[in-house]
This record gives structure tokens, sequence and C-alpha cells, in this order.
């Protein structure tokens, strides 16, 4: 069983209320006592009453009948003496804690709105942690109000947001531009060795070696145009259209027939309707990266089924090899693949799904993906605004 967990805003109410009951029982207890000590002592009082009573009474005889009548008075007067005592500290007593009770109710109102007021600073830092992204750093708190504590602890923290906000930015300009600087030397060495290779007097060896790197050289080029995508997705969208995306759908999809058809893939659809806002560079690259790896990552006689709705807005069902439950969150982290005998390919570079899920991200969406079932391969579904 789980200890039970008050939040900071009931603790602070307790502790509001419970410092004021304590100090209103301690105040009702003094005036018990003030008042208690005030009244009359039964015992001398009563006699004196007695006395004068009974002197007014019997003014001529105080020899025979004043001894008896002042102890009949005395016992009466003692008794209504002592009636009274216990009447006054019984409804001072009562009143009083009528009194403490409602005042303690009132405390606890006022304590649970005061904790709610000395609180709120600390929910505006709470709301703006949960806002908080990669792709989304320029949110702040700017809390107003006096330099105590809480403004202290929210300036700090918009500090340390400036700072991850640089630091992102820094890692982000560094990832596009080196992958974009990567570019131009590797259409340069692709270009020399198939000019090589086109050379009828080249031996077998060397053009064994000269495919040898262009397949690399290829490898290299799909990574470093991931990275550019990974790199555009991740800073988010700088502009936002309409875009439709069963049409961008149907056009991958016939764009990959071919693929298709070489690795003995079938590729269904069922295709409605659906705009979306964003940009279609990029909602293009989601849905290519999801249908050519359903295809890749399948095997012959296997069929590939992709479902365009509203929620989800797109799904892809893929037969293949069997994946493990635990290893598909893996599968959305850059540059990490499954082993060779599920993928049967080392031509990628491992960055598809991450692309699409930063992708998904830049437009608001999410993007999570299931083993498949018996049939094998992986369920991907992808749900955007």
């Amino acid at each position: 069983m789980k200890p039970l967990r008050l939040s900071v805003r009931t603790k602070l109410t307790a502790l509001y209320g419970g410092a004021f009951l304590i100090v209103g029982l301690a105040l009702l207890i003094v005036n018990y006592l003030l008042v208690s000590s005030t009244l009359p002592d039964t015992a001398a009082f009563a006699s004196d009453a007695a006395g004068i009573a009974v002197q007014r009474a019997y003014p001529m005889d105080t020899t025979t009948i004043m001894p008896v009548e002042r102890a009949q008075a005395t016992q009466l007067v003692a008794t209504s003496i002592t009636e009274y005592r216990s009447d006054v500290l019984s409804t001072l007593l009562w009143q009083s804690l009528v009194a403490l009770a409602i005042a303690g109710a009132l405390a606890v109102l006022l304590g649970w709105l005061m904790a709610s007021r000395v609180l709120r600073p600390l929910h505006a830092i709470t709301s703006t942690a949960r806002k908080l992204e990669v792709e989304n750093l320029d949110r702040r708190i700017d809390l107003d109000g006096p330099d105590d504590e809480l403004k202290e602890l929210a300036d700090t923290f918009d500090g340390m947001l400036d700072r991850l906000a640089v630091s992102f930015d820094s890692q982000k300009r560094f990832v596009a531009n080196a992958s974009h600087e990567l570019r131009t030397p590797l259409a340069v060495q692709r270009t020399l060795v198939e000019v090589a290779m086109a050379d009828p007097d080249v031996g077998p060896e060397v053009r064994k070696l000269g495919e040898h790197l262009i397949y690399t050289n290829e490898r290299s080029e799909r990574m470093i145009e991931g990275l550019l995508v990974l790199a555009r997705s991740d800073r988010g969208l700088a502009a936002r259209g309409p875009v439709r995306l069963d049409e961008v759908t149907a056009t991958v999809i016939r764009s990959a027939s071919a693929m298709a058809e070489d690795a003995g893939v079938t590729v269904e659809s069922r295709l409605r309707p659906r705009t979306v806002s964003g940009d279609p560079v990029l909602l293009e690259r989601l849905v290519t990266n999801l249908v050519h790896n359903a295809i890749t990552y399948n095997h012959k006689g296997g069929w590939v089924h992709v479902d365009l709705g509203v929620d989800p807005a797109l799904v892809v069902r893929n037969t293949g090899p069997q994946v493990p439950l635990d290893a598909v969150p893996a599968l959305f982290e850059p540059f990490r693949r499954l082993s060779g005998d599920r993928t049967g390919d080392s031509r990628n570079a491992g960055l598809g799904l991450s692309i699409v899920r930063s992708i998904a991200k830049a437009h608001g969406g999410t993007a999570g993906a299931e083993p498949g079932g018996r049939g094998g391969g992986l369920v991907v579904r992808v749900r955007l605004p």
C-alpha cells in the first residue's frame, strides 16, 4: 500500500489551521482559568451572604434563632452559588469551543486561499516546465512581483532555459552546417568513382572496388540527407499551410511501387480525405520514410498496408520478422537499428523513424509503434492535429 502523499497546498493549509487552533485552544484555557478565579469562593461567600440575610430577617433575635437560620441560609446560598458557578463556567466553555470551531473552519479556508496565493508562482514554473520541449524552448516564466525567494527561483529557471536554448540551437546549427558541407565532397567522390568505372580498360578488381565505394558513398549521402531533414524538423516550422495528406500519401505510394515490386511486397492503401496544417516537404518525407521502411524491412510475399484517417492520421502496417516489444522505443532514436538478422539491409543509417517522430513533433503531433503480432513486422501510428 502506497503511503498517502499530501500536496504542499494541503500541508500549508494544515499548518495554518493547526497553528490557529493551538493558539485558540491556549487562549480558551487562559480565559477559562481567569474567569474561574474571579468567580466568588463558595464557602466564604455563602457564609457572609447568609449572615447578612439572617440579620436582615431577624434583627431582634440573634441568640436562639439566628444560628439555626444562619446554617440553613448558608447551605441554601452555597448551593445556589455552586450551581451559578457551574453554569457560568459550562456556558463559557461551550460557547468558547463553538467559537473556536467556527474560527478554526474560517482559518482553514483562509489558509487554503493563502496557500494558493503563495504557491501560484510555483504553479507557473511547473506549467512552463511541462510545456517545454527540445523543439520549443522559447517559453519563459517572467514572474512579476517583489524580489523574494520565489522570484529568484523563477529568474534562475529562466536563465537555465536561456542557456539550454543557446546550446540546442548551436547543436542544431552545427549538425545542419556539417551535413551541408559534407554533401559536396561526397558528390565529388561519387562522380570521380563513376568516371573511373566508365573506362572500358578498368579491371574486375578495380571495378569491384568502385562498386563498393559507390555503395558506401550512397549510404553516406542518405545519412547526411537524413541529418539535414532531422535538423530542419528539430528547428520547427517556419511557416505552415494546408496540406492534403491523402494526396501526398498517394504520390509516395505510386513512387514506391517499383521498389515494392523488386522486393516482392504488396502495398495496399485506404486513403480518406485529410487536410493538415504544416510543411508539405516534411510531411512527404514522413510518409516516404514509413512506406520505404515497411518495404525494406519485409520479406518476399509480404504486404504493407497504409491507412489514412482522422485519429490516428496515418497508420502503416507491414509483415516481416518479429520485433521484440522492448526494442520498439529504441527504433525512434537516431542511428539505432535492430540486428541485421531482422533488417537484412545495412545500407540505412537508422534515421528513418527518428525523422518521422521529429517531423510529427514539429507539426504538434506524435509518432509511436508496436510489434505487428503474429505476422511480424511493425505497426506505426502518427497522430497529427
